[in-house]
This record gives C-alpha cells, sequence and structure tokens, in this order.
C-alpha cells in the first residue's frame, strides 16, 4: 500500500502534544490538535458570562496549550506562520473529525487506563487502515492494543519522539507482535526522510533503548560522585562538551528534562527489570528523594540542582550543594587533563587523551566508562539486536557526539574488558567470544562503507543507510588533496566534497586555501564540488583572532590582502566553470554565510543559523556578503516592488545581524532564495541530497555565469533614508553613535557611495566600497575593543 501523509490528528496538547503537532506543521502537514474540554469556567470566562457548551471555553486548553508552545524559547516551529496549517479542537466535539486522517497520534497523559479510554473513543471514528500511534516514554506498548479491534492492532505502534521533537532527532519506532511489518517500515522510512528523525527501531521493554541506557548513565554518573567526593560543579564540567555531550552535562540536563520525569525512568526500570544486572543503580539516592520531596524539579518549578536569581549584578545560576541541600555560587573547576585536552579540536584523539589520563578526571572517565561498557554490553539483545541501534539512540537523543560502542572502540575494546573486570564488572558473553575471534571492533570502515559487528551472524554487516548517507569520516581513502585544515574528498560520480577542521569550523587562511584548490581541481579533474563539513556546526565566520592581531599591530596592507582574498575566494565560488553546492548546518555566520551566498545552489539543513552578523563585533561584511546583499535588492527592484522597499529589507537584515533561527526562515531573511535553494530535513541525508543536486545542475549542461555588471545603487536618494532610520534610532537610544558608524558604512556601500542619482554599476565596483568600509572600520578603536571581547569572552560588547 503507497502511504501519503497529508493530515495528522495529534490527540492531547500538552508540552509533547502540542510540539510534535508544531513540527508536523512545519513540514506542510496539516494537524489536527485535540485535547479535553475544561470542566469548570476560569474568572476570565466567568466575567465574559460563557458557558460551559461555549467553543471558545471547550477549546480552552488546547488554544492556551498551542499559544504557550509557540511562544517557547527555542522555538517550536521554523516559522511562525506554520500556525495556519494546525486546526484546534476538543476530544468532545471534534474526535469524529479524525476519521478523515492519515495518521493519529495520541500524546495524553502517561497513565494506561486513559490512553485506553482514549483509543476506545478512536475506534469509533478511525477509518480502518490509518495509522495509529503512540508516544510514551514507558509504557508497555503491547498494553496498549489489548482489546482493540484486528485492524486496529495492525495499524498500531509506539512512535517515542523525544523533547523537544523539533530539535532532537531521535524518533524510537516499538511495534507489538501484532503490528504489520509494512508499517513499522513505512514509519521507518517516513521518520527519517520527511521528518528528519534517526529512527531506530526498538523492542517493547522498559524505557526503550535511550532512556535505558541515557537514564542509567546519569544514575552510574550520580553513584561515582559520591564514591568521588566531587560536587555538580564539577561533574558537568567532566560530562559536557569536553566529551562531545551537550552543554547540559548531566544536571542541567535533568533539571531541563524534570528531575520527577528522571526519577519515574528510573523507578520503572527497578521495578520491570528484575535480570537487570545493573537494577540497584536505579535505586534512587537519597539526596534525589530529597529534591523530589522538596519539589525542586528542575526548570518547571524554578529550581532544581540549579536556580536562577536576579542580583544587584543581574541574573546568577547557583549550583545545590547536596550536602547541605542549600544553594551557592558555582564553583570553577580544574582538572589537568581537561585543560591539556581542552585545545585539541578533534574530538575523537581528546577522548583518547582523557582516557589515558590519571588525574581525578581520568580516574572518573575510567570509572563512568566501566559503568557504561559493562552496562551496554549486557542489554544486547534484551534491548536491541543491533550495536548500533544503542548508538543511533544515545547520540540522536541524547545529544551524543560519539555512540557507547563507538567510545568503547576509540579506547580499545580488549584494554577497556580488561579495566572494568579490574574494577569488578562483568561483560557479555558475546564481547568476550567476539574477541576469542580475533575481532577487536564493533565497526570497520571498508571501502568508505561503515559496518558493524552483527551478534547474531558473528560477522560484520553493513550499516543500514551506509547506501543512502555521505559520511565524510569514512572516505579517508578517497582524499585527493588536503593541508592542515582541509580534506578533498572523492564523492564519485564526478563530484568532490571540501570539509575543513578548525576552531569553531572558522575561515583562515589555509581554508580559503582550500576552497581555491578545489575548485581549481574540480575544474580540471571533476564535474562539480561541495563545500560541506562533518563539525558541529558550519563554520562561526571568518577568523576573528587574525582580523584582530592584523588591524591590533595596524598591519593594514596584510589585512587589504586578506580582504581581497576572501572576496576573490566567494567570487570565484560563483564564477567557477563547474557547479558549487553549499551544504550548511547549525552556526553559519559571517564568512560562512558569504560562502552560502556566492554559490551556485544551498542545500542547507533544516536546523541552519544563517546570518551575517559581522556589525555586532564593529565591522561590515567584507567577503562579499554587502555586496551580495545590494545585488539581490537591484534584482528586487526589476521585479516591481518600490525601490527603497527592498533596499531597506536588505539593509536591516545585515545592520541588524540577523540571524535565521531556521534554514526555513532564512528565506524570509533573503539568504537563502525560494525556487531555487534546497533543504534537507534529516542531517545525514544533507551531503548525498547536495551531490544529487550538483549532478543534475552538472548533467543539464552548467556553464559559467557572466560577472554582473547591471546593479542597479540608488545613491543619495538611498543613503538618505537609510541614515534617516540610523540616526532614529541613535536618537532614540537604541543603538550606541559606533553602532550608528557602522550602520552609516553599510549604508553608504549598499548604495553604490555617494552618487547623485540611481546609477548602474558592476559586482567589482561594490566590492571595492565593501573592502574600504571594512579597513577602515577595523582601525577603530571600539572596533578592536568588540574583537577583542569575542576572542576573551565569546560575546561582543556594546560599546
Amino acid at each position: 500500500m503507497k502511504r501519503h501523509i497529508n493530515k495528522v490528528a495529534v490527540l492531547g496538547s500538552g508540552v509533547m502534544g502540542s510540539r510534535i503537532a508544531a513540527h508536523f506543521a512545519g513540514i506542510g502537514v496539516q494537524v489536527l490538535l485535540l485535547d479535553i474540554a475544561p470542566k469548570e469556567l476560569n474568572e476570565a470566562e466567568i466575567k465574559k458570562g460563557l458557558s460551559l457548551d461555549s467553543k471558545a471555553v471547550k477549546n480552552r486548553i488546547v488554544n492556551d496549550a498551542l499559544q504557550s508552545a509557540l511562544k517557547a524559547n527555542p522555538s517550536p516551529v521554523y516559522t511562525k506562520d506554520v500556525i495556519k496549517n494546525i486546526r484546534t479542537g476538543n476530544f468532545t466535539d471534534d474526535m469524529k473529525e479524525i476519521g478523515g486522517y492519515d495518521w493519529i497520534i495520541e500524546v495524553v497523559v502517561e497513565n494506561l487506563a486513559v490512553k485506553k479510554t482514549v483509543f476506545e473513543e478512536v475506534e469509533k471514528y478511525r477509518k480502518p487502515g490509518t495509522l495509529i500511534t503512540s508516544n510514551t516514554s514507558g509504557i508497555p506498548i503491547h498494553l496498549m492494543a489489548e482489546g482493540r479491534s484486528e485492524d486496529f492492532q495492525k495499524h498500531f505502534c509506539g512512535t517515542h519522539f523525544f523533547n523537544p521533537p523539533r530539535y532532537l532527532r531521535l524518533l524510537e519506532i516499538i511495534p507489538t507482535p501484532h503490528t504489520d511489518q509494512e508499517i513499522v517500515d513505512f514509519l521507518m522510512h517516513y521518520g527519517d526522510l520527511y521528518l528528519g528523525k534517526t529512527t531506530v527501531l526498538c523492542k517493547d521493554t522498559p524505557a526503550f533503548i535511550a532512556n535505558r541506557v541515557g537514564v542509567f548513565s546519569i544514575m552510574a554518573i550520580f553513584h561515582i560522585m559520591q564514591e568521588m567526593g566531587l560536587n555538580i560543579d564539577e561533574v558537568d564540567a567532566l560530562t559536557g562538551p569536553v566529551i562531545g555531550h551537550p552543554k547540559s552535562a548531566t544536571f542541567r540536563t535533568a533539571d531541563v528534562v524534570g528531575i520527577d520525569t528522571l526519577v519515574r525512568v528510573a523507578n520503572g526500570v527497578a521495578e520491570n527489570c528484575p535480570a537487570d544486572e545493573a537494577k540497584d543503580i536505579f535505586v534512587i539516592p537519597p539526596f534525589l528523594q530529597k529534591i523530589v520531596e522538596n519539589k525542586w524539579l528542575g526548570d518547571k518549578t524554578g529550581q532544581g540542582f540549579y536556580k536562577k536569581t536576579k542580583g544587584e549584578g543581574g541574573k546568577e545560576i547557583l549550583t545545590l550543594n547536596l550536602q547541605t541541600m542549600e544553594y551557592g555560587p558555582r564553583q570553577k573547576s580544574k582538572f589537568a587533563s581537561i585543560e591539556a585536552a581542552k585545545p585539541v579540536e578533534d574530538l575523537k584523539q581528546r577522548m583518547k587523551i582523557l582516557g589515558a589520563a590519571t588525574d581525578k578526571a581520568g580516574l572518573f572517565y575510567q570509572q563512568f566508562h566501566s559503568y557504561l561498557f559493562s552496562y551496554i554490553s549486557h542489554r544486547i539483545p534484551e534491548i536491541a539486536d543491533d550495536i548500533y541501534k544503542v548508538d543511533d539512540g544515545m547520540k540522536a537523543g541524547f545529544g551524543w557526539e560519539i555512540g557507547p560502542f563507538e567510545i568503547w572502540d576509540l579506547l580499545g575494546v580488549e584494554a577497556s574488558v580488561k579495566l572494568l573486570e579490574e574494577k569488578g564488572h562483568t561483560v557479555a558473553a558475546w564481547v568476550k567470544d567476539m574477541l576469542a575471534k580475533g575481532i577487536k571492533n564493533f565497526y570497520k570502515i571498508d571501502n568508505g562503507k561503515k559496518f558493524y559487528y552483527d551478534i547474531s551472524s558473528q560477522a560484520y554487516k553493513l550499516l543500514p543507510g551506509a547506501d543512502t548517507f555521505i559520511i565524510l569520516e569514512n572516505l579517508s581513502g578517497n582524499i585527493v588533496w588536503k593541508n592542515s585544515a582541509c580534506n578533498l574528498y572523492d564523492l564519485g560520480d564526478g563530484i568532490v566534497s571540501l570539509d575543513w577542521k578548525t576552531k569553531m569550523n572558522t575561515i583562515g587562511g589555509e581554508v580559503l586555501e582550500g576552497v581555491n584548490k578545489a575548485i581549481d581541481r574540480a575544474e580540471k579533474d571533476f564535474r562539480g564540488l561541495i563545500l560541506a563539513n562533518d563539525g558541529a556546526n558550519f563554520s562561526a565566520g571568518a577568523n576573528v583572532g587574525m582580523i584582530f592581531m592584523l588591524a591590533a599591530e595596524q598591519e593594514y596592507d596584510e589585512l587589504d590582502m586578506a580582504v581581497r582574498l576572501f572576496q576573490k575566494t566567494t567570487m570565484r565560488l560563483r564564477y567557477s566553470a563547474i557547479p558549487t553546492i553549499v551544504a550548511p548546518h547549525a552556526l553559519t555566520l559571517g564568512g560562512g554565510c558569504e560562502m552560502c551566498l556566492h554559490a551556485d545552489k544551498v542545500q542547507a539543513a533544516a536546523e541552519s543559523y544563517i546570518g551575517l552578523v559581522e556589525l555586532g563585533v564593529g565591522l561590515i561584511p567584507g567577503g562579499g556578503g554587502t555586496k551580495e546583499m545590494a545585488v539581490r535588492a537591484s534584482d528586487e527592484f526589476k521585479e516591481g516592488r518600490i525601490e527603497e522597499e527592498p533596499l531597506k529589507d536588505r539593509f536591516m537584515t545585515v545592520a541588524m545581524a540577523k540571524v535565521s533561527t531556521s534554514a526555513h526562515e532564512a528565506y524570509e531573511l533573503g539568504i537563502l532564495r525560494k525556487g531555487h535553494d534546497e533543504i534537507t530535513m534529516n542531517l545525514s541525508r544533507q551531503i548525498a541530497d547536495a551531490k544529487r543536486s550538483v549532478l543534475l545542475m552538472a548533467d543539464e549542461g552548467y556553464s559559467r555565469p557572466v560577472e554582473r555588471k547591471d546593479i542597479k545603487v540608488l545613491g543619495r536618494t538611498g543613503l538618505g533614508m537609510l541614515l534617516t532610520g540610523v540616526h532614529s534610532m541613535r536618537f532614540a537610544n537604541y543603538i550606541s553613535d559606533h553602532d550608528a558608524k557602522i550602520a552609516g558604512k553599510l549604508a553608504y556601500v549598499m548604495c553604490g557611495g555617494d552618487l547623485s542619482e540611481s546609477t548602474i554599476v558592476s559586482e567589482q565596483y561594490l566590492l571595492d566600497l565593501e573592502r574600504e568600509a571594512f579597513l577602515s572600520l577595523a582601525g577603530e578603536r571600539k572596533t578592536l575593543e568588540r574583537l577583542q571581547s569575542v576572542l576573551k569572552t565569546g560575546k561582543p560588547i556594546r560599546n
């Protein structure tokens, strides 16, 4: 059966339900969001003379929940206008409408009896063959299907989204013994392709995969912390980005998720997994029990392991002392091995350094990995038949950059087994059998493809998706050129891809050399070029440290050469003999955005935060970004808009240093071009999608574009309009004198200078103006102060 999902009904509008609805609406699906009708009026409704039968009253719970979700930060929607795709209603009046929907998702309270009552109502109106799934984090899926019709059971499955659904990529698919295989296959594919998820097939075991391993990891850390006498600040310093985990680390994660939720999952495993050899780890320690009794449940109650307060110096975050149960100032934690490892950009190398350390941090990691490796070995095949599902679950659900079995490989399987046994832990027999057969790793790379060790066949199998996804780190044998920052990979079919690895993937001389060399090689030997990388961010922009150094030392000739090189590089992207595609994801700022603006096409990940942010550090975009915004404004003049409007829109985007909160919003900012640039929902598919696009351009007979000499600039007319706005903002004290000076330089460039009337100019004319303005601002003391602040604190100052 060929299924199409055009309309989804979401039953339950709480935190998860409203955000699942928002995610579906964001990809263009029509959503019906339902919840219960209130049983009594509130004060506002009484004053208005409304009754319980009034539609506004009956839909109050669902409408309030949706509005609360839309106000949340970070936003659950790609753009605010997707609200038009969501219609609200209540179970009493509108349940009958679900018969016209393709997929019904139940997201009501975590109570089996309540869920069964809802499904009983669903059966009255659901059309046979319609998908019906439950979003639950712990209730056994098969219990929900009991007593339902055969057709219901065949089309019923668990679909466990992680919160927030837009940002966490994991979608666990949990079938029952009655679920049709066609339904499982469809959900695995749809979640991957359309929802942008890492779909993981789970067994119907308590907490499924990610929460089972993730909550174990947190509970194990609680035990290790007490054994080693560590405090909250020290643990979060040890378990955050330094080991490839999110900034929220351990205790902040618990606050965000909800400490009551953490305790509920831990209790559920302890009670329902009697054969779990580590079930004692899930026993709630006294300090955690006390926190729950105090109702310090994390962000939802305003305090948990951390507490935000407002003092004379502004907001302050306090940390809970688990011995005194009192909050105090956060303590900076220093460990010698972490200080030594932090400068190492390559996470895998950093993990090896930390794993071999002998200080307190090193001992912590040895303890933690001993607990973790032992536990995951025993969970196969209980919770999953395949090791990669555990890794996928932890990476997509808990934000680990490297999965547990991948970490085990990295630290050495054999050596780690010896270490964990010395510490009193056990390892599952299948791991020892694997080692006895001379197989030393859980994964291997062969000919650019990743393989995993399959326990049932005791041999390597190709990782699912290996033929669909292009993972650059697997292609080390396909490097055709490299320098200390960049690798140029042959992707096959005449396409090459350049990636780079620098701090925050900033763009300096070596990256620019790499882009130019990649274009040279592609023009000579290949058919197309992709700029992409697998870093946490595409690029935080130009190397601010280099700019500051040259400007502070007044090496203006050197700085002029650096800006010219950047401009030349972005223009080569635009005017090369082969098609070029940039594939941005996550932070894509400044110079990274300028690369996007000049590529033949952009293949953006849905979660791309793109913008020209140079004004925040006292500069204007100097790598062609200012020029390109003027060009795009000029192109809109030709479409019949009043000329000042597109110019003002583009100017404000740059002057306010606007950054899109998604790739979809980048269309609205004019950074991405509607009908031309494309969005990939699943980050794992992005490079493969980019390759398809560049091949299509090559197959259609790509020819080198002609440099633009037809750009209309408005001169004094536009300059007067823009400067009036700048002066108004300065007068109202919205911006500083230096902000006004920078904005004035930006306006001057975008209007083509002090021209007496509208004039047709060339790109090179605008690039020259852009470069001159950039260099003049780089010599300003207040700009140097801003640059220095970014280098020291990561944040610009407003001066």
